[in-house]
């Protein structure tokens, strides 16, 4: 039903961005997590730089940061040397290059969400962490993890998300190999060029709804975490009966 209704080879373009987006998204969040800790900890006069540096892509065009990846993956950088004596391939224009790309590409979405859950996250539980004798790795696997849930499932669901609508950096670094590097946004952009309208306007919708269930999805657990997050707190106390 959905070979008929997609095509094959658009089908097989939708495994490839899912594969994509899953390993991107798992990447990603073992390296914005103690990247947002630290940051979220981090006191120094060059913090806004390393900062702007992180967020930079927010702003930049994807062609641009695309046309840098693309130097650096070749096989004349020191990268894509490096790459091709330890695995034997290139680097660019290979499936290994689009993840790379993509963790690179989107990772100030899954760093803004954990560093604002984490910068908000009360001084005094690790406070009491540290009288109960917790190390730092012990205090921020078993406290600050547990308490940042709401900003962990944003931060992934935000990458995975923006994995599967990259554009951009694909085309850069990735081209059109179907099978290698030929992911959604690649095939839309193939079946217009074509003038298969029809294709493209199923997949193209069927792009649309599964992100805009994605991202209710996403408010309504963000507003049901904030919700008991609230209730959480501890309360003020209550106005004496003989105050208006």
């Amino acid at each position: 039903m959905l070979t008929e209704f997609f095509g094959a080879s658009t089908l097989e373009a939708i495994l490839l961005t899912f594969k994509l987006a899953f390993i991107t998204s798992g990447l990603l969040l073992l390296i914005a997590l103690p990247l947002a800790w630290f940051l979220a900890k981090w006191q120094s006069k060059a913090k806004p730089l390393v900062m702007s540096i992180l967020a930079l892509r927010l702003v930049l065009a994807p062609t641009v940061l695309g046309f840098y990846l693309l130097i650096a993956f070749s096989p004349q950088s020191a990268l894509g040397q490096g790459w091709q004596s330890l695995i034997g391939s290139n680097l660019a224009f290979s499936f290994e290059g689009l993840v790379l790309g993509s963790v690179l590409y989107s990772l100030p979405f899954a760093l803004q969400p954990l560093y604002g859950g984490f910068s908000q996250l009360d001084a005094r539980y690790l406070d009491v962490a540290k009288t109960l004798g917790f190390s730092a790795t012990e205090a921020f696997v078993r406290i600050v993890l547990p308490l940042s849930k709401a900003p962990i499932i944003v931060a992934l669901g935000l990458s995975f998300a923006h994995t599967i609508g990259e554009f951009g950096v694909v085309l850069m670094i990735g081209g059109n190999i179907p099978g290698e590097t030929q992911v959604l946004s690649i095939a839309l952009y193939e079946q217009v060029e074509a003038l298969e309208y029809e294709k493209a306007h199923n997949l193209a919708i069927a792009l649309l709804v599964f992100s805009f269930v994605l991202l209710a999805a996403l408010y309504r657990f963000n507003g049901i975490a904030s919700h008991f997050g609230s209730r959480s707190q501890i309360p003020r106390s209550a106005p004496n009966k003989g105050e208006g």
